[in-house]
């Protein structure tokens, strides 16, 4: 049974393809583009509305360099909420929940961001490694530490992705596997646990946005370090 919960996080392949490369399409499908009409739809406005408050709440800390990055990692963000939401339908796969495609984002835009600091501001980037007014004992020591948090960064970008949205679909899946279950033998107990399921769902619906916003957050903070 636990080999069969886990099949969920597996990548289906139907015809030949792997239905992972039509789950990375859907989110172009599912935002729609600017018009030039003067009156636009509400879904669009809404639309838009998101895109600006979230562009304004990332970069209003950073420098001016950093505003060149705003395209790149506001789409990103948009694409990892599609994706994360479109998981949560019936008879769908969430991309995210691999680890191997969270980190096909997480380690080329994190190494973006340490050439960039290498290459504009080099001695910044390196005072990184060494803390100001260091003991001279514990300077290699610290530096070792310093480099091994450096490229931790894009695992933790990865992994933190990966494992809150495999744990909440995992969950999900449980508590209802325990409603079917009961919903003959102990009718209240199960309806009370559909309840629960119901409020779960939507605790997940909000992780998978605040996930996404979470990752590239935390990338803007990276970036912010080294321009």
């Amino acid at each position: 049974m636990a080999l069969n919960f886990f099949d969920q996080f597996m990548t289906p392949i139907y015809l030949g393809i792997p239905l992972i490369t039509l789950a990375t399409l859907m989110p172009r499908m599912a935002f729609l583009q600017p018009t030039q009409q003067w009156m636009t739809s509400r879904f669009t406005t809404i639309q838009t509305q998101f895109i600006n408050t979230t562009t304004y709440q990332l970069f209003a800390p950073l420098s001016l360099k950093s505003h060149n990055w705003a395209l790149l990692i506001v789409s990103l963000m948009i694409f990892l909420i599609s994706i994360n939401l479109v998981g949560l339908l019936p008879y769908t796969f969430t991309p995210t929940t691999q680890l191997s495609f969270n980190m096909a984002f997480a380690v080329p835009a994190w190494l973006a961001t340490v050439i960039i600091g290498l290459r504009t501001q080099p001695t910044h980037a390196f005072a990184h490694l060494l803390p100001e007014s260091t003991p001279p004992l514990l300077i290699p020591v610290l530096i070792i530490i310093e480099t091994i948090s450096l490229f931790i960064r894009p695992l933790a970008l990865g992994v933190r992705l990966t494992a809150n949205l495999t744990a909440g679909h995992l969950l999900i899946q449980l508590i209802s596997t325990a409603v079917f279950t009961m919903i003959c033998s102990m009718p209240i107990t199960a309806l009370l646990t559909a309840i629960l399921l119901v409020l779960l769902s939507i605790l997940e619906i909000a992780v998978a946005m605040i996930q996404a916003y979470v990752f590239v957050l935390l990338l803007s903070l990276y970036l912010q370090e080294n321009t």
